[in-house]
């Protein structure tokens, strides 16, 4: 009986050792390394949201440290540049917005393509820009700021917060598709731009909705049309530019996650299935929704088809205005 009871003893202290050396093991280095996810822009902006909003999630369900890293400047272009230059291995994502295909004819002497230098892993979101002018203007509808600008070409003016900004491509599409003429004044920033359209120094502007709404609901601004194909839930009296009679135009803004050119299609399709349930948790369909997004996903594929039809067709808007970036 002592001679199995010792054995036992001898087979468990063995066992533990067996255990203690096993946790002490290293897990794989891929799963130690922290997730960047690099965001192009300032902290508090759109892009900046969903990054920190599927950051935590993405780490939990991916059992590592999840980091969001802002790389702003250049429009984007730094922030883009770095995730083209770092390895291929996981490690590293891109969270942007349309801008990416829209900085691709702006600057044409870009050291990357931002199509061929990274992998379309999954759209996130869509975001609605608004179109919209001061009270002191005195127009109501979208169809009477453009019969203005008919009449008076370049006399009226309208704002964006820089050259190749969505607002800006927005209002010149818009232009082009109305054949009117509004003057262009770039702001350093969506803040300024507000402000000055507010006091009448501008008389028009194409803001996203969750920086136009609250300027709306008070009074400060009257919005004239939605950019998109269809009305919003949150002004659903407003009208889109195409039911406002000025033209079919869609400015609808895409926000989605991208990785390196290289990355193996098995983590690119990781990460869109992870991605995939946490965006439609309601939690963050709350939070998208409270910045006037709206939650998408999709295939690496379909979100490529779209990547790439976005880019012919700013590409054609810069091309025929000869815009370029300052």
């Amino acid at each position: 009986m002592r001679i199995r009871i010792r054995l036992a003893a001898a087979l468990l202290a063995l066992a533990g050792v067996g255990t203690a050396v096993q946790a002490q093991q290293p897990a794989p280095q891929a799963n130690q390394a922290p997730l960047r996810l690099i965001v192009p822009f300032t902290p508090g902006t759109g892009i900046d949201l969903i990054a920190r909003t599927i950051g935590p999630r993405l780490g939990e369900r991916l059992g590592r440290p999840v980091v969001v890293d802002n790389r702003a400047g250049a429009s984007g272009n730094i922030g883009t540049e770095a995730v083209v230059r770092s390895p291929a291995n996981g490690n590293t994502l891109l969270v942007s917005v349309n801008t990416l295909v829209m900085n691709r004819s702006l600057y044409p002497q870009l050291p990357f393509d931002p199509i061929k230098d990274l992998v379309p892993v999954s759209l996130t979101s869509w975001g609605q820009l608004l179109l919209v002018t001061h009270p002191q203007s005195g127009y109501k509808t979208a169809a009477e700021l453009v019969a203005a600008a008919r009449q008076r070409p370049g006399k009226l003016n309208y704002a964006s917060p820089g050259v190749g900004t969505p607002h800006h491509l927005s209002m010149e599409l818009l232009k082009a598709t109305a054949g009117v003429f509004l003057t262009h004044i770039p702001y350093r920033g969506t803040a300024p731009a507000v402000t000055d359209l507010i006091g009448g120094q501008v008389d028009a502007a194409f803001l996203p909705i969750h920086v136009a709404l609250p300027q709306v609901r008070a009074g400060k601004l009257v919005g004239l049309a939605i950019g998109s194909d269809k009305r919003h839930a949150l002004l659903p009296q407003l009208p889109t530019l195409a039911e406002a009679g000025v033209g079919k135009v869609n400015v609808d803004m895409w926000y989605g996650v991208f990785a390196p050119a290289g990355t193996s299609p098995e983590l690119v399709a990781q990460f869109n299935r992870e991605l995939k349930d946490i965006l439609a948790l309601p939690e963050v369909k709350t939070a998208f929704q409270g910045q006037g997004m709206d939650p998408a996903t999709s295939t690496p594929e379909e979100f490529r088809r779209l990547v790439e039809q976005d880019a012919q067709r700013w590409a054609r808007l810069i091309q025929a205005q000869s815009i370029k970036a300052e």
